[in-house]
C-alpha cells in the first residue's frame, strides 16, 4: 500500500502512531517515550512510502530490507508494522507483559516484518551492510535501509561498517541517523562530539544529505533523491519526545515512562 503525497495522512497516521506508543508505554511502565517519539515520521516515511516491502511480501527474497539499529525505540516500529497491517492492534497489546510476544527490543519475526533483532547499539549498520553485499553477490534489486541513534554513533563499530560500505560503494544501502542530540545520560556533543559529523560520513565515500526529520516533504525528497554510486546516509534533526510538549528535547524522557497524570495530559496532545 502507498499513499498518494497528501501530508495530512501522513500526519494522522504519525499521530496514531504516537498515540499507540504512549498506550504501550504507559500501560507497562516500559522506558524510552523520548526516543520513540523521535522517529515516527522517519518510520512512516519508510513504511507507506519508501520501502519495497507489504505484509504479502515477509519472506519474497525481493522485499527491502529494514533494520531498526536503535533497537530500544521498538514500540514506534511495532507501532508502524501495526498500521500498515504487518501485525493487528492486537498483538501490541502483548507488548512488554507475560506471555506477550512483542519484547522490550526487537526479536526477529519475518511474519511480522521485523527483520533482524536489535538493541545492542552498534550492530544494526553491520548487519545491513552484510544484507547490501549479499544483494549484490546475489545478483538482486532489493534495498537495505538501517535506523540509527545519534548516540550510538560513538560505537566504533559503526564507522568500521561505514568505512567497509563506502569502500565497496554499497549503493543500495541506505542509513538514516536519529540526530536528536540526546543519548541515554547527556547531550551526545558533551558525551562524545559527532561534529561535523556530515563530512565524517562523506569522508568514507558516502552520499550525505541533512535534513529536517519530522518534515515528510524533506524525507520523501531525501528518499527520491538517493546516489546511485554509493552509499546514502541521511542525518535527520529531530526532536527527542517530538509531539508531547513536556516530553520534547527533556532527556529525562529517554528512560522515564508517564504516570497517570502524564498520560492524560499527553492524550490532550
Amino acid at each position: 500500500m502507498e499513499i498518494k503525497d497528501d501530508f495530512l495522512q501522513y500526519e494522522e497516521i504519525s499521530r496514531s502512531v504516537r498515540l499507540s506508543v504512549l498506550n504501550m508505554i504507559h500501560k507497562t511502565g516500559s522506558p524510552h517515550i523520548g526516543p520513540c517519539f523521535s522517529i515516527v515520521e522517519i518510520l512512516v516515511a519508510l513504511y507507506f512510502k519508501a520501502l519495497n516491502t507489504s505484509p504479502e511480501t515477509t519472506v519474497d527474497p525481493d522485499r527491502d530490507r529494514f533494520i531498526l539499529s536503535k533497537g530500544h525505540a521498538c514500540p514506534a516500529l511495532y507501532a508502524v508494522l501495526s498500521e500498515r497491517g504487518f501485525m493487528s492492534r492486537e498483538d501490541l497489546n502483548g507488548f512488554a507483559v507475560n506471555g506477550g510476544t512483542l519484547e522490550q527490543h526487537p526479536a526477529q519475526d519475518l511474519s511480522r516484518g521485523i527483520e533482524v533483532s536489535t538493541g545492542s547499539l552498534g550492530h544494526g549498520l553491520s548487519i545491513a551492510t552484510g544484507m547490501a553485499l549479499a544483494a549484490r553477490v546475489d545478483n538482486k534489486q532489493y534495498k537495505v535501509h538501517v535506523l540509527l541513534s545519534d548516540g550510538e554513533l560513538n560505537e566504533g563499530s559503526v564507522w568500521e561498517a561505514v568505512m567497509f560500505a563506502g569502500h565497496h560503494k554499497l549503493d543500495n544501502l541506505t542509513a538514516l541517523v536519529d540526530y536528536n542530540r540526546m543519548q541515554a545520560l547527556g547531550d551526545t556533543e558533551d558525551i562524545l562530539g559527532l561534529e561535523p559529523v556530515g563530512e565524517k560520513w562523506r569522508a568514507f565515500g558516502w552520499h550525505v544529505q541533512e535534513i529536517e526529520g519530522h518534515d515528510f516533504r524533506q524525507i520523501f525528497h531525501a528518499l527520491s533523491s538517493l546516489s546511485t554510486e554509493k552509499p546514502s546516509v541521511l542525518i535527520l534533526h529531530t526532536v527527542k519526545g517530538k509531539g508531547v510538549s513536556f516530553m520534547e528535547n527533556r532527556l529525562l524522557w529517554h528512560y522515564r515512562s508517564p504516570n497517570d497524570d502524564e498520560y492524560e495530559e499527553a492524550l490532550k496532545e
